[in-house]
């Protein structure tokens, strides 16, 4: 039994990858075949953090940097010099942190693309302002830092999809005026009965993002009652469907 879909675990024991569960249990098998010093990383690290991203076909894998790095087809190795602050535990795994998962996707990621993935990291609760600033002040000539310093501060822990984030990237970026996060709707007695996903509250104007699940007969429903809340509070909404 060869091959990438097997996985020898001790001398008599093989396991077939593709009877794993899931993601997270192929990738907890895998990790028993990898140095101690190993932590997963880039899209593999991304994807157990909570980030809009698949996880890749071949799991990304950071090492200390040694003469030969191992190999394995399953993997695609890194050589990076990690301190203990930037490897956290996910489900029993070395992975990187959201701070050094962020400066690790730079280096691949298009920029709206990577605001995306630090909007996600910041939902998810695995990246920090704080945090990322430290790892980016340590991180000269590392590749991707430039890119990883331009788009920090343009990351939100609001931004509920990325969607939502790559729309907010472009209005940035634009000539446009920067847009609010999570606007905040409110009825006739002053409280906040809904949110705009963006928008300028200044200018009573509103927009928001339609994902596939917007298509369901009780999202739809539900969109009707925000809509409707928006309108009456002055709003202008304008609406992007799914794949505009």
């Amino acid at each position: 039994m060869r091959g990438p879909a097997f996985l020898r675990l001790t001398h008599d024991l093989v396991v077939r990858l593709d009877d794993a569960i899931d993601v997270r249990e192929r990738l907890q098998l895998l990790a028993t075949v990898l140095p101690p010093d190993a932590a997963y990383s880039h899209l593999t690290a991304a994807h157990l953090l909570g980030a809009h991203v698949d996880a890749p076909s071949k799991q990304h894998v950071a090492l200390t940097p040694r003469r030969v790095l191992p190999q394995r087809a399953d993997f695609v190795v890194h050589s990076r010099q990690l301190l203990p602050a930037d490897v956290v535990e996910v489900d029993g795994l070395r992975v990187t942190s959201g701070a050094q998962t962020f400066l690790d996707l730079a280096e691949h990621l298009p920029p709206a693309e990577l605001v995306a993935a630090g909007d996600a990291l910041m939902l998810a609760k695995q990246l920090t302002t704080e945090a990322l600033a430290e790892r980016l002040e340590r991180a000269d000539r590392v590749r991707g830092v430039v890119r990883a310093r331009a788009c920090a501060p343009l990351l939100t822990p609001k931004a509920m999809s990325r969607p939502e984030s790559l729309v907010r990237y472009w209005l940035v970026v634009s000539d446009l005026p920067d847009p609010q996060v999570q606007v905040p709707v409110r009825d006739r007695w002053g409280r906040e009965v809904a949110h705009g996903d963006l928008g300028y509250e200044e200018w009573r104007l509103l927009l928001e993002y339609e994902g596939s699940r917007h298509a369901t007969v009780e999202q739809f429903g539900s969109d009707i009652d925000r809509y409707s809340l928006m309108a009456a509070d002055g709003f202008l909404v304008l609406r992007s469907p799914s794949g505009t």
